[in-house]
């Protein structure tokens, strides 16, 4: 983990973006400090909680606690990384069990749909793009298989019993 202020400055772009890839699985808030400038923002939070929805490494970091409640054994491989001056890009696979309820957003933060644990395991690749700045990132986008990662875990097709399971899951989800 990055342990000051100065050795996220005096890593390169590359090394910053990989880093962050690695801190959705393992970092901690600190880390995300380190890691996003204060206004950064993550282009892919529209059906993420409404406290991932905010810029900086608070929103981010609130977006590992997300993926990390519903996903056990959290990881990522990394097969590619390259920069092109103030741009990074990484090539990975995410990997993980899924074990508790995840809930999907709207894009006016209500509960959209919630899938309930199969624990089952997936690898769902992914294509991490961020724009690093003055040694943070100040900017991050991305593709994911969600498709594939959907019939992994058996959420598509739904079974009938699976789909009564979401409508249960949603509904005790909404509950104050």
């Amino acid at each position: 983990m990055i342990a000051t202020s100065s050795s996220a400055v005096s890593a390169g772009p590359v090394a910053i973006a990989v880093r962050a890839v690695h801190a959705m699985a393992d970092g901690n808030r600190a880390d995300f400090d380190l890691l996003y400038h204060p206004r950064a923002v993550d282009r892919e939070n529209p059906a993420q909680p409404p406290s991932s929805r905010v810029p900086g490494p608070g929103g981010v970091y609130a977006t590992a606690l997300w993926l990390r409640a519903a996903f056990a054994g959290l990881r990522y491989d990394i097969h590619h990384a390259i920069a092109d001056g103030t741009l990074v890009a990484v090539n990975s696979t995410m990997n993980g069990r899924h074990i508790a309820p995840w809930a999907v957003y709207t894009d006016g933060g209500a509960i959209d749909t919630v899938f309930p644990p199969t624990h089952k395991t997936f690898a769902m690749t992914q294509s991490h793009w961020f724009r690093i700045e003055d040694g943070q990132i100040t900017e991050h986008w991305a593709n994911r298989d969600d498709l594939g990662m959907a019939r992994q875990l058996g959420w598509i097709p739904p079974t009938p019993a699976y789909l009564f399971k979401m409508a249960r899951a949603k509904r005790r989800a909404k509950r104050p």
